[in-house]
Order: C-alpha cells, then structure tokens, then sequence
C-alpha cells in the first residue's frame, strides 16, 4: 500500500517542522502523547503548559467523527484530563461494526473562538490533479462537505496561485485581511502537502482568529512509498492499524522482512482465533481467494489476509510461513480442526520449488503442532519448477500425519477454498494436463522454419488484415485518443533498461517459439557498465545484443525500436522513464518496477499523455500480444506459454491490475476459448499509466479480437468509466468483467490489499457495487470469480454459434530448446561436475561451513579456532585444538622484518604494489629454510618415532645421511636463551592435550641436540609440528589413516601460511603508513665479485 494513514500526532509533528517555512503564518500545534507506558509526571515536566492552561484531549486512532461520538474531552484541566482518559484507556469502543480497544490519546491546549471562526480544509490527490476544499464554516456539524465546499484542483506539476485561492475558495470570506492571510496559509499548507509527498490532508476546524490561525483536528495520510526520498523530513513514521484491529508484532516482523526484500511479504490478522488460514502466492490471487473464502460462509473464520510474492527467496518464504503456521498454532483449537489454503495463481518468474521448499522446512517444523490442531492443508500452484514443487509437497504429505492436497494448474485457481470448507467434493487423483516442456530435438531449426512457412501460407492462425487493423484504429484516433493503437506487432522491436538477463532470454524464447524472424529485444541500457555485448539464445543459435552506458546511444543507434522494458528500480525509473520520453520514436514504455511514489507517477503520466506514449504500469509484469510480442516475464515458462497457446493469436482481449493474475487469464482463457489476442496488466497502483479504457477502446477498434475480458478490484473509479462506455456504445463487443474484493465488505475493519490501489474509500469504490454496476451497464458479470471461467466460455460459444468467431484449425506447438541450466534444476540432465567441495555450500540463504551454518558458527563462538576444524578437517574439534590453533596463529603471525618473506613483503609494497601482489611475495619465500618445516619436521619425528628408533638413533641416522633435521635449531635463540613462543606452546600441549608422545620425543631429541650445540633447540617449526601430529594421532577425531593423509598433503605447513600472511599485511599497511619510498639496497652491503678481464 502507498497512501497510509498517519496519527494526529504525526502529521502535527511534520506540520511543526514545516508549514511556517513556506509562509503560512499558523502557530505551532502543541500536545502530548498518551498511552498505557506514560508517566505521568515526566509529561507534566516535558509540557509544562499542562499544568497552567484548559486542555482538550481526545483518542488518535483513525477514528473519524470523534466529536460526534463523544470521544473529545473539552476545556479540562491536568486532572480531569487524567481522569477522563483513565476511564478511556484500554477499554472496548464500537464504532461502526469495529470493536477495538482505546490505547493512544493526544492532549491539546484549548483553543477559545467562536463558530464563525472555524474553517475547513481538505486537498486529496487523484490522478490528473490535486483537489482543495474549503470551507467557510467548520467544525463537527459541518455536514456534507462534498456538497458544501468550493473546490480547486490544481494539475499535477503545476503551481497554486495566491489570486486563484482568493478568486476561486476562498469567495465567502468577505474580510480582506483574513483573506490574505488564508490564502497564504492554503498556499503554503498545499506546498508543505506536495514536498512532502501527503496524499490526504483535512483539517477540521481550522480556527482563524483575529491574530493567528490553529490547526485543531487533522488527519493525513503519506505515500509511504516515498520514504527513501521523505525520511529526513518525516522522520521516522509509525503507521497504525485501522481502528479496530490491534497491531501484532507478527505483522511488523512480516512488514520488516518486506521492507528488507525485493519481493513482496504482506500480512493482516483479521481474527486471530479463526480457523481459515491462507498462505497465497500474488496480490491480486491473495484478494480472489480471500473473496472465495467469504462467498464460500467463511469471513467469520478467516483469520488472516497477506500475500508472497516477486519471487521471495527460500529463506524468506520460510520465514513467513514460520510466521503463519506459529499464529495458527498458538491459538486455541478449533472443535472442527483447521485448514490452512495455499495457494496461488501461474507464477511468472517465481521458482515454485524453491519457494515450496521454503514452506515444507517450516511445516516439518511444526508438524507436531500441526498434528495437534488437526490442520488440514490445501495446495495449489503452478508456474516455473511447479512440477517438482509439487512433487516435494506430496512427498512430504505422505510422512506429514495430516491431511495435504496437491492439485497443479489443471484444477481452478480458487477450487481448492471450496474443498477446505467442505463445500465441494476432493479428488483423489489430479491429472496432469502438460510436461515441463517440448525439446527442440535435432534437426528442430529447420522444423521450426518449414512451420512458419506452412503457418504463413494458411494464414491459419492470422491476426488479420493490415487495412482492417489501420481502419478501425485510424478511427479509433478520430475519436480523440493517441493510445487507440496498435502496441504490438511481429516485428515489434524493443530496448530493455536494466541487465535483467533471464527476462530478456525469455523474452527471445518467446519471439522464437512465435517464428518471429528476428529478435524483438535489439539492445540494453545499463548506466552502471561500460559499452560491452551479452550473449543470448535465440533458438539454439547464440546471438549477441549490446548494452549500453547511455539511452542516447541506444535510441540513435536503433532507429526501429518504439517500446522500451524499464526494469528501473523504484528509485531510478521516474529518471529513466523521463530520459526516454524525450525521444519521439519510443511509442509505448512498460515499467516493471513496484513503490514509485506516486507524484511521479502522476508526472509521468502527464508527460507520456503530452507526447502520445504509453505507458504500462507502474507495479505490473506487463503484458503479451500472442504471435508477436511479450513484455519481460510476462506469460511465465515456456511451458506455461506452450500450454496456454500464446505462440499464436486467439480472439480474446483482456486488461487486468494484476501481473499475477494475467497469468491465470491466459490459463482460463486458453481453455474456455480460442485463447488470448492480447493480454495486458496494467499494474497494481493507484495511478497506472494507462488505464482500463485505454485498452479496452483499442480492442474495441481491433476488428480480430471478438471477445473482451476486464478483471478489475476493489478501489478506484475506472471500471464506472467502462459501464459509462458500455452505455453509451463505445464498447459493443461483448465484455466479460469481474471486479475482485468483494470480500471488503464483510470484514469489520479496513484491510489493505495487495496493491497500492486495490482499498476502498467510499462505497463506490467497492468490488460489489463495481459488479453490479457493469452488470447494469450490459457486461456480463459471473457470480464469482469461481465461475468466471465459465461465463467466458459460454459467451465465446454463442459468438461461435452466430457465426463471429470462426474455430481456426490449430497450429501444432512449435519444439523449443530449454536453457542448460533450468534443464539441470528440473533434474532432466546430468553432468560430471568440474569441481567437487566437501567444507562449504553458500547456495542456501544460510552460508554453511561443513554442515554448521554461519548464524551457529557466530551463536556458539567456536572462534577462529573453530571455523579451521571446520573448513580444514570437516569437523568440530575439541575445545583444546581450536585453542592450540589460535595459539599458533598468534605465536607465528610475525618475528620481525629481518625475515625473507616480511623484507620481501616490506621491498614489494615500497615499489608501489599493492596488498596481494605483496603478501604473496612474502609467502612465496615459505619453504624447509624459512617457515615452512612444520610438515618436513611432521614427517621427520613421525617415520622416526613410528620405527621406534632411540632419539640418539635418530640423531646419529640423520647426521649420517647429512640431513637436517627440521624443526631443530635457531639462529638466535638457545637452550640458554629460550624461545618464549616454543615455551608457551610446550607448556598449553603437556597440559591439555590427553597425549603427547611425539612432542615428548622431540624434546628428547632436543636434549642430545644441545649437548652438541647450545641453539640446536626444538625451535616454533618443530614444537608446531609434533603437537600437531599429536593432535591428529590422540584427539580420538581421526582415524590414523586420515591422520597420515592429513600429514603426507602438507596441511601442518597451513598454520604457519595462515598465521604469518597477518604479519605480512601489517607489514605492508605499516610501510605504507610510513609512505616509505623504493627501496634500493645499500653498495656498501653488496659484495661485488666480478670475473677478471681479459684482453
């Protein structure tokens, strides 16, 4: 939702901060807040006007007509304020048919003024304007303002004037100083109202006295979708719920996980001890079932409204079925069991498997619980991957221990509703109508070629005449709109804004498998890149299409395109879209993106109106003219479009809001009909770019469509411009249309639904009387959306019957190939992998290291120590290792710069490299003279010890051979003069490791190596690497045989790489800390020996 409701306080908080710095001359509004946690004491020290002046107090909950309910207290003092909102607080109120309890209070200073000193002020916004009202008298008996008020609307992007609001609102305010000084503050309370992006704005009274002006009550609602831009303004906004539904943090959590994702998380309790529970997949799919449900009996027993959508990761989709399955297993159970509905429509782009497996992680969970309350569970979905999505749902029922149904798209979208309340019989078999896909096998190319010859000669599928088509469009023009054209064609060519990869392959799948001669997509704008070429498929050929950094470069270089794909974020796509308005060969632009604040909109609007463009959306997947054209994901998988026969064109138009609903029309269309001419959503907002009619009147003009389908939903006006049409014979051919929503009606409070648009804000604006009304007007309009698929298939067999659709003969289904990779997921190919891991898997939406994700790395500190046994041993390690680790680290990180690899390290960073190029010449020096012993001295000490040879033996067998032995002596330190590092460690392995024997060795070894030479001490390498063996052979984590391998791979070398790249960085960070310059050796430490010289 975008325009949200804010409290009283709030809006007077903005207010403060900003309407007197445009001019408004109003005085500050002054009050305090009160709810259950408010002390008392402190209110009366933050406020001291508290104690010294007449109050008025009053709850700030969304509800309207305090004053004739009796909800203001007046002209009170401290204590009878306390009083009056003790007796208030947190007790039942019924207004309407809402029951909720009183919580928040606002407490005013009294204002003294007589009725003629109260005013009304209104501005709301609608599509091509803003709308001020005025009053000269306000207060609570003002009556009805719609009636009474002088109205001035201002259009979108234009200013107000002072002399318009004198001339034209303010006529009855004779007095020519308070004229001013109103008209000053409307002007200035109208720019505070489109800086800071409010949609709804009343104040009532506005008490204007003969020195200043106060603003008493007000209500406001912001377009929350303009936070990013807002916020610094705002600050931050909290948005109640409506009166009479609590706010549960279960909701907060879902809106944060929203807020934190591009998808889309919605959910409304509506009665928490209900026994219906939906979890549904699309805004408009979450309104339709909700709407079955209340047809169905079942409002009193819902309990919940929301929505997932926009391809939710899995991690996300669990959560929020986490979230439902908690509120539904924690309240009390219900005699006759619970039911759980999930469902949802054809997905576009969504992974239905992958979500899926999201919401079976969360049932697992929770299946004693679910057991407990005697859930039943109802499923049903279609679109990418659902067949393996519901193959993993079924699988999982079958070990669940309650009842799970699965049904796919060959059973309707909303039958599932009436299986869960028991009003229609279950199946116990489903057939499958269609695979995941037909391959294009070899020689497929050129089958694809002799199609589209055998197709185009029998024109057996046609979209009709040109001349036809310009005729009635041309006079479709004459009728006065610039968007009575044809969008669309086979040779359509389009630019695409955004390196949105998959929808643009889906987009060339498309035009292939229509045997489009060339691709519809001819390039890329991407501003965040270079000027580079991406690859694609086109058929199984691949093809390159070029990106570009600027939309000049784009246009200029591609005179043919006139639609562009504006995959602009919410952020970007008002600056995007407005860019390519200026260029008068784009003709049509499709804006995919969701929560563009709706003053751009608005301008946008505007601007394409100007110029002649379309535009579809905002908030929209698009839309698809079958045979020639498709807008990003718009139709799904291939399948989906296969099986809905969208490679060629039908006789049926239709025009929703809703992306995800446009799907299931192509479903139920393609059964019930010839299928879809064209099919556009034209998004979820409250200003789309074009509206109903604008496609209706095309379709009208289009001599091949025959048949039209409008699904419209709660909120807004548009479809009344359809009955007005409809009338008035601008619309003859028949029109199949159903509003959805009706399930607003019978909930006691308001419920936001999934699109911005879809809330009613007068009765008009309902689903019910949206129904009615085109039923009125001559629409045909079926009971519910339940048998919508019905009506369009009778009315499509007497268009048949008199003769106005002739059935064509059906063009067989073209053979496409599948992208390698979606092949692999849906498990139909395999491979020989090119790498194999066993320590780490990031695909998940948890990092996990050997089995344990990162959340349990970082909850249970296994410290540095532990996060090696993991990713070097695939295990969890006993305390005492992870120890000895982060000791060897430390101990090893650096011994100075006179080392190789640190004068290495130092000399690299002092020519200018940078951090890796320098670190790594540092490692490179690590080898059996510097640092990298551990595993020679390992195997040393190991096949010594193992051959049980005395350590004199040992000592005499080395000397013999005129081997070192490593991990003896030190060039500095001595038995005399002991390292303390090698101390440290000896001292933490003798008392914490269950056995030592190597290192005991080893420090038998040490004794007869000194006796010979005093440095010829068991130096960091040596006691590094028989602990290490030590640790291997006795922890009781390893087999000797892993032990060995462990050994003879060189991992004991790894603590010393591991420990001394930290010294090496500090060196590098220090010399550039120092801003050393090159280092040159000095002569006088160079020996030069040079060869004699001979004549």
């Amino acid at each position: 939702m975008s325009a949200k409701a804010i409290t009283e306080a709030s809006g007077k908080d903005i207010l403060n901060r900003h309407l007197n710095t445009h001019g408004a001359g109003a005085a500050t509004c002054r009050f305090a807040t009160v709810n259950s946690t408010t002390d008392w004491s402190k209110l009366a020290v933050d406020h001291p006007w508290l104690l010294t002046t007449p109050l008025v107090c009053k709850p700030d909950q969304l509800i309207k007509r305090r004053g004739k309910l009796g909800l203001i207290g007046v002209k009170k003092n401290f204590e009878q304020v306390k009083q009056w909102i003790g007796e208030r607080l947190n007790k039942d109120q019924k207004i309407g048919n809402a029951v909720g309890k009183l919580r928040n209070f606002i407490i005013e200073p009294f204002v003294p003024h007589t009725d003629a000193e109260e005013m009304y002020v209104c501005i709301y916004s609608h599509r091509a304007a803003d709308t001020i009202l005025f009053y000269h008298q306000g207060g609570v008996d003002i009556g009805d303002v719609d009636a009474k008020a002088v109205k001035l609307d201002v259009p979108v992007n234009s200013s107000l004037s002072l002399a318009d609001v004198k001339s034209k609102l303010l006529k009855e305010v004779k007095d020519a100083g308070t004229k001013e000084r109103i008209a000053k503050f409307v002007s200035a309370l109208y720019t505070t109202y489109v800086d800071l992006y409010f949609t709804y704005l009343e104040i009532n009274p506005l008490v204007v006295t003969a020195d200043n002006l106060y603003i008493l009550d007000l209500a406001a609602k912001l377009d929350s979708t303009a936070d990013f831009i807002c916020r610094p303004k705002w600050g931050e906004i909290d948005y109640p719920p409506p009166f009479g539904r609590d706010a549960y943090p279960e909701e907060a959590y879902i809106a944060d996980l929203d807020a934190k994702s591009g998808a889309s998380l919605k959910l409304t309790i509506l009665n928490r001890n209900g026994r219906i529970w939906t979890m549904v997949a699309g805004g408009g799919a979450s309104v339709i079932y909700s709407d079955t449900i209340c047809d169905l009996g079942g409002a009193s027993e819902l309990a919940n409204y929301g929505e997932y959508s926009g391809a939710p990761s899995e991690q996300q989709t669990y959560e929020y079925a986490k979230t439902i399955l908690n509120l539904m297993t924690s309240s009390p159970k219900h005699p006759d069991g619970k039911v759980l509905i999930t469902g949802g429509g054809i997905a576009n782009f969504t992974n239905v498997a992958a979500t899926f497996q999201g919401i079976i992680t969360a049932l697992r969970e929770f299946q004693p619980k679910l057991v407990e309350h005697n859930v039943s569970i109802f499923v049903r979905r279609a679109g990418p991957n659902y067949q393996e999505g519901l193959r993993k749902m079924r699988d999982f029922g079958s070990t669940l221990g309650i009842p799970l149904h699965v049904f796919g798209p060959e059973t309707h979208m909303t039958a599932i509703c009436g299986m869960a309340l028991g009003k229609r019989p279950i199946p116990q078999t489903a057939s499958v109508e269609f695979s995941t896909a037909n391959f294009l096998l070899p020689g497929g190319q050129q089958a694809q070629a002799d199609l589209k010859a055998a197709s185009d000669a029998s024109e057996a599928l046609g979209s009709g005449s040109d001349e036809a088509d310009s005729a009635a469009i041309s006079g479709a023009q004459r009728n006065g709109s610039s968007l009575n054209r044809k969008f669309f064609s086979n040779t359509t060519k389009a630019i695409v804004w955004g390196m949105q990869q998959r929808a643009v392959q889906s987009m060339l799948d498309f035009d292939f498998i229509c045997r489009r001669d060339e691709p519809s997509v001819v390039a890329m704008v991407y501003p965040f890149t270079g000027d580079h070429k991406q690859k694609y498929y086109w058929g199984h050929k691949e093809i390159l299409i070029p990106v570009y950094k600027k939309m000049s470069d784009a246009i200029h270089k591609h005179k043919e395109v006139d639609v562009m794909v504006n995959f602009a974020s919410m952020r970007s796509a008002y600056e995007s879209t407005l860019e390519v308005l200026e260029f008068p060969q784009i003709r049509t632009v499709a804006i995919i993106a969701e929560g563009i604040p709706e003053n751009m909109t608005r301008k946008l609007i505007i601007e394409a109106d100007k110029k002649g463009v379309a535009i579809i959306g905002p908030a929209t997947v698009g839309g698809v003219k079958p045979g020639c054209f498709k807008i990003g994901n718009t139709g799904g998988m291939l399948d989906n479009i296969l099986h809905s026969k969208l490679y060629r064109p039908g006789s049926v138009a239709y025009v929703s809001r809703s992306g995800g609903m446009s799907n299931e029309l192509n479903n139920i269309i393609s059964k019930a009909t010839d299928g879809v001419i064209e099919g556009i959503a034209i998004g979820g907002d409250r200003y789309p770019g074009s509206t109903f009619m604008d496609h209706i009147l095309r379709y009208q003009a289009d001599p091949e469509t025959k048949l039209i389908v409008l699904l419209g939903e709660v909120g807004g006006t548009e479809e009344y411009d359809v009955c007005a049409a409809l009338k008035d014979g601008r619309i003859t051919k028949p029109l199949v249309a159903w509003c959805i929503g009706t399930c607003a009606s019978m909930f006691t409070s308001e419920v936001q639904f999934g699109h911005a648009g879809s809330c009613a804000n007068s009765d008009r604006e309902t689903a019910t009387a949206k129904n009615k009304g085109l039923r009125d007007a001559g629409a045909y309009v079926p009971d519910s959306f339940d048998t919508l698929g019905e009506l369009i298939h009778h009315v499509y067999g007497e268009l048949v019957k008199t003769g106005r659709v002739v059935p064509k003969e059906e063009v067989p289904p073209p053979t496409v190939p599948m992208d390698y990779s979606w092949a692999r997921e849906l498990g139909l190919i395999r491979k020989p992998a090119s790498f194999m891991t066993s320590i780490c898997d990031e695909r998940g939406q948890e990092l996990i290291y050997a089995g344990m994700p990162i959340s349990e790395v970082l909850s249970k500190d296994v410290g540095i120590g532990g996060v090696i046994s993991l990713l070097w041993f695939q295990r969890c390690l006993p305390s005492y290792v992870c120890k000895f680790f982060e000791m060897c680290l430390m101990v090893t990180a650096d011994h100075g710069p006179a080392v190789s690899g640190a004068h290495n390290t130092i000399v690299c960073a002092r020519a200018g490299k940078d951090l890796v190029s320098s670190v790594v010449s540092g490692l490179l020096t690590i080898g059996d003279r510097f640092g990298g012993a551990l595993d020679g001295s390992a195997r040393q000490f190991s096949e010594a010890y193992d051959t049980n040879l005395h350590p004199m033996e040992f000592v005499n067998k080395m000397r013999k051979e005129g081997k070192l032995i490593l991990g003896i002596g030190h060039r500095v330190k001595s038995i005399n003069n002991p390292d303390v590092r090698v101390k440290i460690i000896k001292e933490f392995v003798l008392e914490n490791f269950p056995a030592c024997p190597l290192l005991k060795y080893a420090l038998e070894v040490e004794k007869i190596t000194t006796n010979k030479k005093p440095n010829l001490i068991l130096n960091v390498d040596g006691v590094i690497a028989t602990a290490f063996v030590d640790m291997l052979r006795n922890s009781g984590s390893f087999t000797s045989e892993e032990a060995q391998e462990y050994i003879n791979v060189g991992a004991i070398n790894s603590l010393f790489v591991l420990g001394r790249s930290i010294g090496f960085i500090g060196h590098y960070m220090d010399q550039k800390r120092l801003k050393q310059g090159l280092y040159r050796h000095p002569w006088d430490d160079i020996s030069y020996v040079i060869p004699e010289q001979y004549n």
